[in-house]
C-alpha cells in the first residue's frame, strides 16, 4: 500500500515539524505573553493558526514538488497500482475530516468544547486548503497542468486565499503586539 512508503509521510511529517517548531517557539517567554493578550482563543487565534498552516504547508509543498520534478534528492510521487495520488486528494479528505468535526462541534471554540482540539482543527484547515489550492489548476483544467503555462491559476488560488486569511487573520495584533512591547530598561539609576 502506499502508505507504507517513505515518500508518503515526508510532507505530512515535515509539515508537523514546522508547525510544532513554530509552537514551540510561541509558547515560551515573551511571544506567549504576546500571543495570550492578542490572540488567545478567540475567531483572531483560529484565522491565524489556519494562516500558518497554509503558508507552512504552502513552502513544504512547492519544496517537495519542485524536488520530485526536478529530482533532487530522495523524494518522488505517490503511487497506488500505478496511478499518481495528487496531494489534492489529501487536501480533499482532510477538509472534509475538519469539516466534519465541526460539524460535531468537536474544536470550534465553542464553550467547552476542546481548547487544543481547536487549534488543531484550524491549522489542519489550513494545511488542507493548502493542499487542494495548490492543485488549484488541475481541477479547474481537468488535467494536471502543475508545471505549465496553466499552472499559475494554482498560485492566483492559493494567492487569493491566503490574501483572504491574511487579512482576516487579525493576527497582525499578535504581531503589533511584539513590536509595541519594549524590552524592559535594565539600566537602574
Amino acid at each position: 500500500m502506499f502508505w507504507t512508503h517513505r515518500s508518503f509521510w515526508v510532507l505530512p511529517c515535515l509539515v508537523a515539524l514546522i508547525l510544532g517548531i513554530l509552537a514551540t517557539i510561541v509558547s515560551h517567554g515573551r511571544l506567549r505573553r504576546v500571543y495570550k493578550e492578542e490572540l488567545a482563543e478567540t475567531r483572531r487565534e483560529r484565522l491565524f493558526l489556519a494562516s500558518v498552516g497554509f503558508f507552512t504547508t504552502v513552502m513544504v509543498v512547492r519544496s517537495l514538488t519542485f524536488a520530485i520534478h526536478h529530482d533532487i534528492g530522495p523524494f518522488h510521487d505517490v503511487s497506488m497500482r500505478g496511478r499518481h495520488i495528487h496531494h489534492l486528494v489529501w487536501g480533499i479528505l482532510l477538509l472534509m475530516l475538519v469539516g466534519y468535526s465541526w460539524l460535531l462541534e468537536i474544536g470550534t471554540g465553542a464553550v467547552g468544547t476542546s481548547q487544543w482540539l481547536g487549534r488543531l482543527t484550524s491549522m489542519v484547515y489550513g494545511v488542507a486548503a493548502a493542499l487542494t489550492l495548490d492543485e488549484f489548476a488541475l481541477w479547474l483544467n481537468l488535467r494536471d497542468v502543475y508545471w505549465e503555462r496553466e499552472g499559475r491559476e494554482s498560485f492566483e488560488a492559493m494567492a487569493g486565499f491566503g490574501s483572504l486569511l491574511a487579512i482576516g487573520i487579525y493576527g497582525r495584533t499578535f504581531f503589533l503586539g511584539i513590536f509595541r512591547r519594549r524590552q524592559p530598561n535594565s539600566s537602574s539609576s
